[in-house]
């Protein structure tokens, strides 16, 4: 008989979800409203989840548990995203969701929390399994694990597992401070750092594209990739979360998480067997090849931006400084941009680009890997500037708004002459297979639920992050920006510009 394929994932939504219980804290908030229960609904809808199964929600608010559920059922109805909403499989779900008021600061909201998960236990029989997700303010992180160990709710006939969103930590001596305390109540095998990028559907498929293919595997290196674009674009302003966003940033909200775990899935190596610990031992182990910027560095290889008033389609727009909430003189950065290299045999010398903003001109979230142009330009392109070579081979993997792969390369003209143009070879999720993607908070809840980590970060990748972002955010700490220096509307400031210029490159235009 064959060996197993060491790649073969055992088919993550296949996997039978154990009966247990979550604990939400935070259970009021947008977080909660927008993506949680959306998320849960969605899984009772498709049968992923148990019968056994409750959720019991926490928030200062007073609530019955008959208020939060109607609460909770007007979120979904409006949240809900490219499905139906089944009133008799809401009757049945919202059977499974309870509520305690109470301040986290409180030791009796603890055991009124105790108390409810009894309840549940006894009304939906979870097997005192039981999944703690903060989905709180930063801040209340480490207030809620010491109270949870306090009151011995991380030990029981079951398993016990916390989700902590981000972000986790503030900088690397805050993340390392979270890291200690969390593990004194909890061990790292039980914690799961959600990021909810890796739970996008292109994100896990880069892993399938280069690793079950045969053809892109080979090119993925420094020998024919000229650089790397990453490019994570909102349209929006900070949308009533000026307070929030003003002590984190965009280098803080975007780049330290996000940004940099996905380019670690794009050039980790490959693991040995697909498992949670092989997977995430790549991905660490790229992380720490990243180059750390010298403070003499960062001026040259990191740009902040602010974004200012504009009109935008006949509408005037405030800048981040007019934002209620933000401070008129603020030094927060809604725009920041960076180039990174890699240092180890695969990617030396190649540069990549990674930037997020605010108030770009679209929300766009995508890599773009440019490959090496030929080693002789054959079909020069005639222009009134005198003739250029073709633009180079472009494969770019786009995760929103709409997921897909797309390959550029040339192709001659129609007619006479030997005219070649760039064309696109196009794969998108949603008209090639039909059947709508889960979302990755249904993924991620799935995972946890199952006991898989794979698409979490783990305690060594987040403080190899944040080793990669500290210089630069000591450097920016110490800076006085004239902000605004890009307009609402455009792609951020000039700087960035000639960050790239430096290496010889522009931006691409999403």
């Amino acid at each position: 008989m064959a060996d197993a394929n060491p790649f073969q994932d055992p088919l993550r939504f296949e996997r039978r979800v154990p009966p247990c219980a979550i604990v939400i804290f935070g259970a009021n908030g947008d977080l909660t409203k927008r993506k949680l229960l959306p998320a849960l609904y969605r899984l009772a809808y498709e049968r992923r989840i148990p019968q056994n199964f409750a959720m019991v929600g926490n928030s200062r608010t007073p609530m019955s548990d008959e208020d939060f559920r109607q609460k909770m059922k007007e979120s979904v109805q409006k949240f809900i995203e490219n499905s139906p909403f089944d009133e008799s499989v809401w009757e049945s779900f919202e059977q499974t969701l309870y509520y305690v008021a109470g301040d986290l600061k409180d030791t009796r909201c603890y055991q009124a929390i105790q108390k409810k998960l009894a309840e549940a236990e006894q009304q939906n029989q979870t097997g005192d399994n039981v999944l703690y997700y903060l989905s709180t303010q930063p801040s209340y992180y480490e207030i809620v694990i010491e109270q949870l160990g306090k009151h011995t709710m991380n030990r029981g006939k079951g398993w016990r597992r916390i989700v902590i969103e981000k972000p986790f930590g503030h900088d690397l001596a805050s993340a390392h401070k979270l890291n200690q305390q969390t593990h004194e109540v909890f061990p790292e095998e039980d914690v799961y750092r959600i990021d909810h990028y890796l739970g996008k559907e292109t994100v896990q498929n880069i892993l399938a594209f280069r690793f079950g293919n045969g053809i892109f595997e080979p090119l993925w290196n420094r020998r024919y990739v000229n650089n790397v674009q990453i490019t994570a674009a909102e349209s929006i302003g900070v949308e009533g979360r000026g307070a929030y966003y003003q002590e984190a940033g965009a280098l803080r909200d975007m780049i330290q998480n996000h940004l940099l775990q996905v380019m670690a899935t794009v050039t980790m190596e490959p693991p040995t067997v697909f498992d949670a610990t092989n997977v995430r031992d790549e991905r660490a182990k790229l992380l720490r090849a990243i180059r750390v910027m010298k403070p003499e560095q960062v001026p040259l290889y990191a740009v902040a931006g602010q974004y200012g008033p504009a009109k935008i389609g006949g509408q005037q727009v405030p800048g981040f400084r007019q934002e209620e909430g933000v401070d008129p003189e603020s030094q927060t950065d809604t725009y920041a941009a960076g180039t990174f290299f890699v240092d180890n045999w695969r990617w030396a010398g190649v540069p990549f680009y990674i930037r997020s903003g605010k108030r770009l001109p679209k929300r766009v979230t995508d890599i773009a890997i440019q490959f090496n142009a030929p080693p002789l330009a054959m079909f020069q392109q005639e222009t009134r500037m005198g003739p250029r070579a073709p633009r180079p081979n472009l494969l770019v993997l786009r995760i929103q708004p709409e997921e897909g792969i797309s390959l550029r390369f040339l192709s001659k003209s129609p007619g006479s002459g030997m005219r070649v143009r760039p064309v696109s070879m196009d794969f998108n999720y949603g008209s090639s297979f039909g059947e709508r993607s889960p979302s990755a908070y249904e993924t991620l809840l799935v995972d946890v639920m199952t006991g898989d980590p794979t698409l979490y970060t783990r305690q060594d990748m987040v403080e190899a992050s944040w080793k990669v972002v500290q210089p630069i955010l000591d450097v920016w700490q110490n800076q006085k920006f004239n902000f605004p220096n890009y307009d609402a509307g455009t792609w951020g400031p000039r700087e960035s510009d000639e960050m790239l210029a430096r290496q010889g490159h522009v931006w691409r235009t999403p």
